[in-house]
């Protein structure tokens, strides 16, 4: 799909081309929000929300690259997402881990596909999942997180590790160390 072209056209008021446009990205979209919130309903609204601030600032968006357009909706849901756990007073950071939460290998988390790993994300605690989704997912470094998330860099830092080994941990529980589903 040329969205470079959708872009244009929907600046001159083409109404299908923000349909396409929509269709191109909400399933995307969709999945980024589901990554921050547990509940379906919750990431479906979090998603129409992003897509019509996303409509909204289209006009004073200056496509360059492809890529620069998806960071840029990307960063435009992530915020919808902080200000939704924000609002629901469920972003809080969790305190520190128990002695059992014990590193078991640095690469237990490459033996999962990504629908295991994507399951686990979910079962995270909120400011765990949160900092991981930020760092990991979306490439944020710990200044960029501290300040989105108006925390300390070094909380930033712990937050992640205590969701490196909480996830480990939950791996390890669940026998997953070298489960990997096959496909056909």
């Amino acid at each position: 799909m040329d969205v470079a072209n959708l872009l244009i056209q929907i600046k001159d008021g083409n109404q299908a081309a923000e349909q396409a446009l929509f269709n191109e990205l909400s399933d995307r979209m969709l999945l980024l929000c589901l990554r921050y919130v547990k509940n379906r309903e919750d990431a479906e609204e979090l998603m129409l929300s992003g897509m019509l601030k996303l409509f909204q600032h289209l006009p004073g968006f200056e496509f360059q690259y492809l890529n620069g357009f998806y960071s840029w909706c990307r960063r435009i849901m992530v915020n919808e997402c902080l200000m939704h756990l924000r609002k629901q007073h469920s972003f809080v950071m969790a305190g520190e881990p128990s002695e059992e939460l014990a590193q078991e290998g640095e690469d237990i988390l490459s033996k999962l596909d990504a629908a295991d790993l994507f399951e686990l994300i979910l079962q995270l605690p909120p400011g765990y999942r949160t900092v991981f989704n930020l760092f990991v997912v979306e490439g944020y470094d710990h200044q960029e997180i501290a300040a989105l998330l108006d925390i300390s860099v070094g909380t930033s830092k712990s937050q992640l590790n205590k969701s490196r080994l909480l996830l480990q941990k939950n791996i390890a529980q669940k026998g997953m160390h070298h489960v990997r589903r096959k496909t056909i």
